[in-house]
Parts: structure tokens; C-alpha cells; sequence
């Protein structure tokens, strides 16, 4: 009986002294880990810096991109020369639902030209012709089996801005899909512009 009083006192003891120890420990260490090669890989990840990489200069695991490397997000595309000259950072963050945003903010940095009419036309029958047909009649052979392709020299549609048709190559709308994942924004401009010109029925 004297032995169970005294089993339990050092327990409450040896509890009440863990308890006391927890309260004075550093908040910001984290303790012991339990079976921590389940939180740290054993191969190198390139986010994470969990341990010197033997291989690389100052043991850091992600390396420096490439001399001439450009980030996707940061594209830089310059038009124009002299005092004329500018440089757009052809990033789009308007949300899809923000159309009318775009209509209102948006301005095509590509100027009108022989040459980039040229290349909107290329990129026009290589990303639309097929829904919206050569003229931009919605007859496209796809177009024929996927009802409800717009006619851009239509009532409806030949007033559409630079902002709004460049919102909508990005997105999609309605039965659109999105291309944005496809053709990168400075060709997409291109494109408007071809657009542009088809809603003039030229």
C-alpha cells in the first residue's frame, strides 16, 4: 500500500516537473522532431534550404538562372525608338470576372503596322481562324459544329475595345476557352490588332 502512495507521488512529481520545465523553454524551438525523415527529404528540394548542398557555391541547393535568362513574369518588351519609345510589362493580373476593367484600363503597347498586322494574321490563323473563320465571320470549321461564334463585324461586336478583346483571348468568355496559357501577351496584342481590323469587315 505504502509503495502505490509513493509510485504515485513520484508520478506527480516527475509530471509536475516536466510540466514546469515545458513552461521555461524557448517558444521559438520547436523541440524534438519524431521521426523527422518525414519532414526532411532525403534528396535536395529547390525551395528549401534544410541543409548545405555539398555541390553547389555556398551550399545553397537552388542555383542562379542562367546569364540571359527571362523570368515569365517579369517580360519586357520594348516598342518603338528615340523619345517614342516604350517598354510594357507585359503582365496581366485582371481577374477574370474584372472584364470591364480591362475595357477601361487596357491599351495595346504594340504599334499598328504593316509588320505587326502581319503577325497578328499568322497568329490569328494559327489560334482563331479555326472558331471564328478567315473573315471572323464565326464560320470557322469548328465554328460550323460549335454553335454560337460571334461575327465581329456584327451590331454587337464591331465596337468591342483593344482592352476587351484582349481580356477575352487571356480568359475566355462564355463558350471561349481561355488562351492565355498559350500565346504569350505581346501576342496576343498582335492578334487584336488583326481583330481589330476584321471588325472594320476590312
Amino acid at each position: 500500500m505504502k509503495f502505490k502512495s509513493l509510485y504515485r507521488s513520484l508520478l506527480v512529481a516527475a509530471v509536475l516537473l516536466t510540466a514546469a520545465a515545458g513552461c521555461k523553454k524557448d517558444p521559438n524551438n520547436p523541440g524534438k522532431e519524431y521521426a523527422p525523415n518525414m519532414y526532411l527529404p532525403v534528396g535536395y528540394e529547390p525551395y528549401k534550404q534544410e541543409k548545405a548542398n555539398p555541390i553547389n557555391p555556398q551550399g545553397l541547393t537552388m542555383r542562379l538562372p542562367v546569364a540571359g535568362t527571362v523570368a515569365r513574369r517579369n517580360y519586357h518588351t520594348s516598342f518603338g525608338s528615340s523619345d517614342s519609345a516604350v517598354v510594357d510589362l507585359m503582365v496581366y493580373n485582371i481577374p477574370a470576372d474584372s472584364i470591364e476593367i480591362a475595357e477601361k484600363v487596357l491599351k495595346n503597347p504594340v504599334p499598328l503596322n504593316e509588320k505587326s498586322l502581319a503577325e497578328g494574321k499568322v497568329l490569328y490563323d494559327r489560334y482563331c481562324q479555326h472558331c471564328h473563320g478567315a473573315t471572323g465571320a464565326g464560320d470557322g470549321k469548328v465554328g460550323a459544329m460549335y454553335k454560337g461564334v460571334p461575327n465581329y463585324a456584327s451590331d454587337a461586336y464591331k465596337n468591342l475595345n483593344e482592352g476587351h478583346i484582349f481580356h477575352v483571348i487571356t480568359h475566355g468568355k462564355a463558350r471561349m476557352w481561355p488562351h492565355g496559357s498559350q500565346i504569350n501577351p505581346e501576342e496576343r496584342w498582335k492578334i487584336v490588332l488583326y481583330v481589330q481590323k476584321l471588325q472594320k469587315g476590312a
